[in-house]
């Protein structure tokens, strides 16, 4: 599963991500719906021993937007053998997983997973989200964000200064 959701923050620039932070501080659906946000909330959950929550969040989201019958069935199994099953690598701690036996697995909908999704939502909004806006893995991110803000205010201001002097030094021959 970890290969699923990892987000190439190479791709985007500096700037685009600047005052990401802010985003990611006004929801937890914010922070998810960004890839660094993503990695940097998984880095702080796997300090905390608690990185399957939003991995299994993650395999949730991806599996209801599967179309192909037999993907689904795949997916629904992996999800169900890595976070849902007493032999669970990466188990999650939700109520009614007893009650999924591996007999749904063969006739998955994209919504059978919710409760349990909705479960970890709730665990992670609740509990983790709150210490990771705390964390120093957050601040010290918020901090080079404001620091790279800061940067590209100084280098706009020289051109504005240099235009202003040229444009004095124009009017005042």
């Amino acid at each position: 599963m970890e290969h699923m959701h990892d987000g190439d923050s190479s791709a985007s620039s500096s700037h685009q991500n600047l005052k990401s932070t802010t985003t990611w501080a006004a929801s937890l659906e914010n922070l998810l719906e960004d890839p660094e946000g993503v990695k940097r909330f998984r880095e702080f959950l796997k300090k905390e021993f608690s990185e399957e929550n939003v991995l299994f969040w993650l395999a949730c989201e991806d599996f209801k937007k599967t179309q192909d019958k037999k993907q689904m069935q795949d997916k629904a199994k992996e999800i169900y053998m890595t976070f849902l099953s007493s032999k669970a690598s990466s188990q999650v701690n939700v109520e009614g997983q007893s009650r999924l036996n591996e007999k749904i697995l063969e006739e998955p909908h994209p919504l059978m997973f919710q409760k349990l999704q909705d479960q970890i939502f709730n665990l992670m909004k609740y509990d983790s989200y709150s210490r990771f806006l705390k964390s120093d893995f957050f601040l010290k991110h918020k901090r080079t964000e404001e620091e790279e803000e800061e940067e590209k205010r100084e280098e706009d201001l020289p051109d504005a200064q240099s235009a202003a002097k040229r444009a004095s030094r124009i009017y005042n021959t």
